[in-house]
């Protein structure tokens, strides 16, 4: 039986497959021409299936919530992944991030959906992390938001790139430790108590490797009014937890 799927979404993704038709696609993972995404890099993808904490979604070797999470616990209700940040999904994202692949938004919006339903969150709107006012006009778009409308779409969610705002500029994450990128993203962002108040709210962004940004989101959230915040990425960083094979 063929799943149901909005009609605005369903027109959205015919849309990118006329585009296809105009434009062949090379794969985001391993560059063969044809289809955004080739079988080859979607099987080699490692779903984070195992256990997991209850709220951060780290995986570990027992049921519940992690120590971490227990001592301080974040803003998000729940944060969760779909796969391992390694490999095809590695390269594919960063085609999306920083050589315009903007297509590979809508193809893995279309793999993560299944995913997605199966969290069985009651999201009223769905938002991406804002990028800083520099690196959007370097880049000329939010790689977030290239997945999180499609996906959006798909579940019936509100969608809005105003009900969150990044108020601080912040120097790239990439080399900070835990408690450097905690504090480098602390109260850069600001939510619009109009958009958010009383929902609740889902806040995506491509990969989570601390979780900071994500927190630092959740708590502008919650202080603009919204009653509940849940956290989702593409992908999780693994290796420095001792994981990288889950």
């Amino acid at each position: 039986m063929t799943e149901y799927l909005p009609i605005r979404y369903s027109l959205y993704r015919l849309g990118w497959q006329g585009i296809d038709l105009l434009f062949p696609p090379r794969c985001g993972g391993c560059d063969k021409a044809g289809l955004r995404w080739c079988d080859e890099c979607k099987t080699s993808l490692v779903k984070i299936e195992d256990v997991s904490c209850d709220v951060c979604g780290l995986p570990q070797y027992q049921r519940g919530v992690c120590q971490k999470c227990l001592e301080n616990p974040p803003a998000y209700k729940q944060l969760r992944s779909w796969v391992s940040f390694d490999g095809a999904i590695r390269k594919s994202l960063h085609s999306m991030k920083y050589r315009r692949n903007i297509g590979m938004g809508e193809e893995l919006a279309a793999e993560m959906i299944p995913f997605v339903k199966q969290l069985e969150w009651h999201i009223d709107l769905a938002v991406p992390v804002p990028l800083g006012m520099q690196r959007y006009r370097e880049r000329g778009y939010n790689q977030a938001t290239l997945f999180a409308r499609p996906l959006a779409l798909a579940m019936g969610w509100k969608f809005s790139q105003k009900a969150l705002k990044r108020v601080k500029e912040t120097k790239s994450q990439v080399h900070l430790s835990a408690i450097e990128r905690a504090k480098n993203v602390e109260d850069a962002f600001v939510a619009d108590h109009r958009g958010v108040d009383g929902r609740s709210v889902l806040v995506l962004d491509d990969v989570s490797t601390t979780g900071a940004t994500l927190n630092s989101c959740a708590d502008a959230l919650i202080r603009g009014g919204a009653k509940a915040v849940y956290a989702f990425t593409v992908a999780r960083a693994l290796p420095q937890h001792g994981l990288r094979t889950i």
